[in-house]
């Protein structure tokens, strides 16, 4: 077949007979005639980059990482730099899981498939819901599935998911273009100081709403206080409550079921991943009742012939895997290999160790807020509220001059008001922190 190819490549092994038998069937003379590119953009043969050995490669790459500015990150809001213990990359790089992909034959994939279980079974016990899956691609996915499962179990015919106006822009887009073409409604309900607005949401809520959506801790870093309200007011609709956090936060805070949560929601990547600002691993988990309806995929636990513990892809609902009426998500992967690094360092910490860095993010935030707060020109937090791991300081100067200030003093900031930035410490040393408030002293008059 080789001697007869029409393009010399083994992945296209066609005779000309067969080729031109094709193109005619779909009645076109060319390949060429299949595709429209644009000239500017078709592939002239050429790269256009220049061989090198790989020490050049290596300068090469490096004067261009070196080009990168390097800051001090006070970011948050969502994404967090915690500290990953090497451990977790010796580990989690090993190649029997680093060349996996889907652990479709369990009889080879033990090992990974416990350590998704294990995955699966800190988020039942953080949240006190009955039933996780083994990872989402990240919060905003994990959202936009919290409200099709609420289209396909509530029990009002209603169409309104209602959601905080705080919502980050990417998950409120990534939430919009998954109800795209249901009749599903999102509506924003307002805050109030930095919290759950609770008069004006009870007034919003009514039999034509499906879902209601919290964060706890909110982007703002503050601790709603009316979780169960809100649970009730789902309740008392028929709706969803849907809450959104994450696993460090959970050490802490009430757990999401003793709310009244029917389905958690977030980031779990907060442990085990660096920041990235970008990918993530979606949590997901909700009660018993609603298990036919997760999306992804359910490691379980059973015997093998010989009666030894086995791991076993219990529940898969995606539409490769069943009729396709019958899928509830389109999902085609996920992040097994992120959730098995969340899964060792939540191993790693232990539960008095992940409790412990939950309230170092509590008692470092009100202690820097404190210390801001003595500055002249600022004010910190804004809201009366607690808060863990972040806040946000009103200035006296446009904070849009303030954080450029502080960035060429090798600090970044997130601006979140004319005259507010938000200011999180974790993944930052003590010593960082002091060099920051040094530099606001400066810079915030």
């Amino acid at each position: 077949m080789q001697g007869t190819q029409s393009t010399g490549s083994p992945f296209a092994p066609h005779t000309a007979a067969q080729r031109d038998a094709m193109l005619e069937a779909v009645g076109v003379e060319t390949v060429e005639d299949l595709f429209d590119i644009p000239e500017p953009v078709r592939f002239d043969d050429e790269f256009g980059i220049d061989a090198r050995t790989e020490r050049e490669t290596r300068r090469l790459v490096r004067s261009i990482l070196e080009r990168n500015d390097d800051l001090t990150e006070l970011l948050g809001r969502g994404h967090y730099g915690y500290y990953v213990p090497s451990l977790v990359d010796h580990l989690a790089d090993r190649s029997e899981f680093l060349t996996s992909y889907t652990q479709y034959q369990p009889e080879v994939s033990q090992g990974f498939l416990q350590a998704l279980f294990e995955y699966q079974s800190l988020l039942v016990e953080l949240t006190g819901l009955e039933v996780a899956n083994c990872s989402m691609y990240d919060a905003a996915t994990a959202l936009g599935e919290a409200a099709t499962l609420a289209d396909r179990v509530r029990s009002v015919d209603g169409h309104r998911v209602l959601v905080p106006d705080l919502l980050r822009d990417g998950r409120s887009s990534t939430l919009e273009n998954y109800v795209a073409g249901t009749d599903l409604v999102v509506e924003a309900y307002p805050s109030d100081d930095g919290t759950v607005d609770w008069e004006a949401l009870a007034e919003l809520v009514d039999d034509e709403t499906v879902m209601i959506y919290a964060e706890n801790p909110t982007v703002r870093g503050t601790i709603e206080e009316r979780l169960p309200d809100i649970g009730d007011l789902a309740a008392d609709v028929g709706a969803l409550f849907v809450l959104g956090s994450d696993p460090v936060a959970l050490s802490v805070l009430e757990r999401p079921a003793d709310v009244g949560a029917d389905v958690v929601v977030g980031d779990a990547s907060v442990l085990g991943l660096g920041t990235s600002y970008g990918m993530g691993l979606g949590l997901f988990a909700t009660r018993e009742e609603h298990l036919r309806q997760v999306p992804g995929r359910l490691v379980g636990v059973s015997e093998d012939a010989t009666d030894r513990r086995a791991y076993t892809l219990t529940l898969q609902t995606r539409e490769q895997h069943i009729r396709r009426e019958r899928a509830t998500s389109n999902i085609c992967t996920n992040q097994a290999w992120v959730a098995l690094r969340t899964a060792m360092h939540a191993a790693m910490l232990g539960p008095s160790g992940l409790v412990e860095l939950a309230n170092r993010g509590v008692t470092r935030a009100t202690d820097l807020a404190g210390r801001l707060d003595d500055l002249p020109g600022v004010t910190a937090p804004v809201h009366d509220r607690h808060h863990l791991r972040e806040f946000v300081a009103r200035l006296e100067r446009p904070a849009g001059a303030v954080a450029r200030d502080l960035e060429a003093s090798g600090f970044a900031v997130h601006v979140v008001g004319d005259h507010e930035i938000q200011v999180c410490t974790a993944g930052t040393t003590d010593d960082e922190l002091d060099a920051f408030v040094a530099s606001l002293e400066e810079v915030g008059r």
